[in-house]
């Protein structure tokens, strides 16, 4: 059995050495056939020479530098790309995800799963950050109709199966899970130890987090356009109904000069939802009009190993 290890690295340069050992330390009780693909992400340090380093002793790892911050997800979609396992294993760089952890998502793919996810059932995530994380899984599987467990992320371990269908999906907009919940196949999960950040903190800013929530959404759901069709339409009774009780007022009770501030209220909202609606269209349009560009996912500056 051949085991590939992805993960996408971003500041990371002071905790890759133990990463890498961490990693070689778990995985060699397992298998002596594996390998160990690093995608540096154009980060402001000096990750990527670190990575240089670490190859330079240990032929298993293999670096890739995109040449621009294309993001956590394309990072992976390179990782995977490149890697040729018969099991494949995702996970973050900065320890939160501890490789001591792979042996228990392998002995539950061994059940007969091609995707085994490590369910992180102790967060070690800030109150914040859990409940933000909560509600976008919410309003995510709403919009996609799919069903997200908000204690999994990107930790799993993934059949050649599932990697090879993956590598066929060359959406333009890249969020590893729902790429997995896309493709199918028999998965399970397992509880797994999260840690604390070894270094820094998150790079995901609240401004980051927004926009790719709603790149996510605007990829994978029609839904908020099928919402504004709705809306329009319950827009539209009301005020048939409305327009029946005015008729009905204006022959048993003669017509009476209406408030200036029910008509303000009435174009204000009218015209909000217009602009909230045609918005929402632009906003499809926009992503419609970076598929059709095709420009590839992402860009390689630099191989090692």
């Amino acid at each position: 059995m051949r085991l590939s290890i992805v993960s996408p690295v971003y500041r990371a340069e002071h905790i890759l050495e133990e990463l890498v050992d961490r990693i070689e330390q778990a995985v060699l009780k397992i298998t002596n056939d594996f390998e160990v693909i690093l995608v540096e992400d154009a980060g402001p340090d000096n990750s990527w020479l670190k990575i240089e380093e670490i190859a330079a002793k240990k032929p298993f790892v293999k670096g890739i530098k995109l040449s621009r911050n294309f993001g956590q997800h394309y990072a992976i979609s390179a990782g995977i790309d490149h890697c040729n396992g018969d099991w494949v294993v995702v996970m973050d760089c900065d320890l939160q995800d501890q490789p001591e952890e792979i042996h228990k998502m392998l002995n539950e793919a061994q059940k007969g799963f091609d995707i085994v996810y490590g369910r992180r059932h102790q967060r070690k995530d800030n109150f914040l950050k859990k409940l933000s994380s909560k509600l976008f899984h919410k309003v995510l599987g709403y919009l996609t109709g799919l069903e997200f467990d908000p204690t999994v992320a990107n930790f799993g371990v993934y059949s050649k199966k599932v990697i090879n269908n993956l590598k066929f999906i060359q959406d333009k907009i890249r969020f590893f899970p729902t790429m997995v919940k896309w493709v199918g196949f028999k998965s399970s999960s397992v509880n797994i130890e999260h840690a604390s950040r070894a270094e820094g903190k998150s790079t995901y800013s609240f401004k980051k987090l927004t926009k790719l929530a709603l790149d996510i959404i605007l990829a994978n759901s029609d839904k908020p356009m099928r919402l504004t069709v709705r809306l329009g339409f319950y827009v539209a009774f009301f005020a048939i109904l409305f327009g029946i009780y005015v008729f009905f007022r204006a022959i048993f009770f003669g017509f009476a000069v209406t408030g200036y501030a029910s008509i303000i209220f009435s174009i204000w909202f009218l015209s909000g939802l217009i602009l909230a609606t045609l918005g929402i269209v632009g906003l499809y349009i926009g992503k419609i009009f970076e598929g059709v560009k095709n420009r590839p996912i992402y860009i390689i500056e630099k191989e090692i190993n």
